[in-house]
């Protein structure tokens, strides 16, 4: 695994606002959205034409919690992620790149 990001999403981010009152959670898709723009800042990885193959939400995410992104390039070219909270898996997710056997066709 690479190294591990860390980030989180302040109580005023938009994503959070109707998304519940008195009970906000973070929807899945800001979270996806965070992990695949830090994810194209790493000069490691190709994102050009992958499309994302698999997603698993696994706890919930509240303002403010601190969040670690955790990446690996596969020797198949794809690039498998996970997002945790301390030791909590919150989210997971592999992305197929051009490199992989299962390309998305250009």
């Amino acid at each position: 695994m690479r190294r591990a990001l860390q980030f989180s999403f302040a109580a005023d981010h938009p994503a959070f606002a109707g998304h519940f009152p008195g009970n906000p959670v973070l929807p899945g898709v800001a979270l996806l959205d965070a992990a695949l723009a830090e994810l194209a800042l790493d000069p490691g990885f190709e994102l050009i034409d992958c499309r994302l193959a698999a997603a698993k939400f696994h706890a919930f995410v509240r303002p403010g919690e601190p969040l670690a992104l955790q990446s690996e390039l596969r020797a198949d070219g794809s690039i498998h992620f996970a997002i945790y909270r301390e030791a909590t898996l919150v989210a997971s997710g592999v992305l197929r790149t051009a490199r992989g056997p299962d390309a998305p066709d250009g």
